[in-house]
């Protein structure tokens, strides 16, 4: 894992997987020091990851007011049960559905719930973060949001794309990549991550575009991409595209059989 400040208050927790045939993922939680703390995401739910103690390089866990969970799937929860216990006046940020989900597998105590829709906002003390739906989402709880002070997008997984190396997946930005590549691959993590967007209505679809496109803003902070620097137009434009290209097409069990047959001398036994 790799910390990094991002404009003058806020500071990505970098951390990536590798998927074979995709490339590196990078997998983002943000620290963000306002007047009363948010930590928006909280890592990998993965053994050998201590997110508590890589926050703890940034600042004191205990300082934490606010963990904004933009959805609660296993790459955003990692650390947020140890956060809850070392930040005991920390409340989650989520929704009435994201909290159901959570409770599938381990409940958020509901006195440290905080309930934020798309369209609200939540006052951190010296700004507002104003709440919206991303315009591509794998989750019907996801719920990011815009921090108009610093004119930064919290995007959840919208906008994301795999990335060559993991260097660049947790330490680099998305404009170390060439234009052409990084439209392929936030194409093929739009149709990846958000298969629905070749079912709907794409000018209803590019219609939430808009609200985005307005706030223009200067950075664009995704789980899955690296950070994105005065790019909006132009990430705007390729994900427009997401219900045009071309479906995402997992390998099935023949292209399992090959890979694993590439690990091991000999290849698999007969079935």
């Amino acid at each position: 894992m790799d910390t990094h400040k991002v404009g003058s208050d806020t500071t990505v927790i970098a951390d990536s997987l590798e998927i074979p045939g995709i490339g590196h993922v990078p997998v983002n939680a943000y620290v963000l020091t306002a007047a009363e703390p948010v930590v928006v995401d909280t890592g990998l739910s993965v053994e050998d990851r201590d997110f508590v103690a890589t926050l703890a390089g940034v600042m004191d866990p205990a300082d934490v007011r606010w963990i904004w969970l933009t959805h609660p799937d296993r790459d955003h929860t990692g650390g947020i049960f140890p956060l809850l216990e070392a930040a005991p006046r920390a409340r989650v940020v989520t929704t009435f559905l994201g909290f159901g989900i959570m409770t599938t597998e381990r409940a958020l105590p509901m006195d440290r719930v905080y309930f934020l829709n798309p369209g609200q906002s939540l006052d951190v003390g010296d700004r507002a973060l104003h709440a919206f739906r991303p315009p591509l989402f794998d989750s019907p709880a996801t719920v990011g949001f815009y921090d108009d002070r610093t004119r930064i997008c919290f995007s959840s997984d919208c906008f994301g794309g795999p990335m060559p190396s993991a260097e660049i997946a947790e330490s680099g930005h998305a404009s170390d990549l060439k234009p052409e590549e990084l439209r392929r691959a936030q194409l093929l993590w739009a149709t990846l991550d958000s298969p629905w967007v070749h079912v709907v209505d794409p000018e209803k679809y590019r219609a939430t575009l808009a609200p985005l496109a307005e706030l223009n803003p200067e950075i664009v902070l995704c789980t899955h991409l690296p950070p994105a620097v005065r790019m909006t137009d132009r990430m705007l434009e390729t994900v427009a595209a997401a219900p045009d290209a071309d479906p995402f097409v997992g390998p099935d069990q023949a292209a399992l059989e090959q890979l694993l047959a590439s690990f091991e001398p000999g290849g698999l036994a007969p079935a």
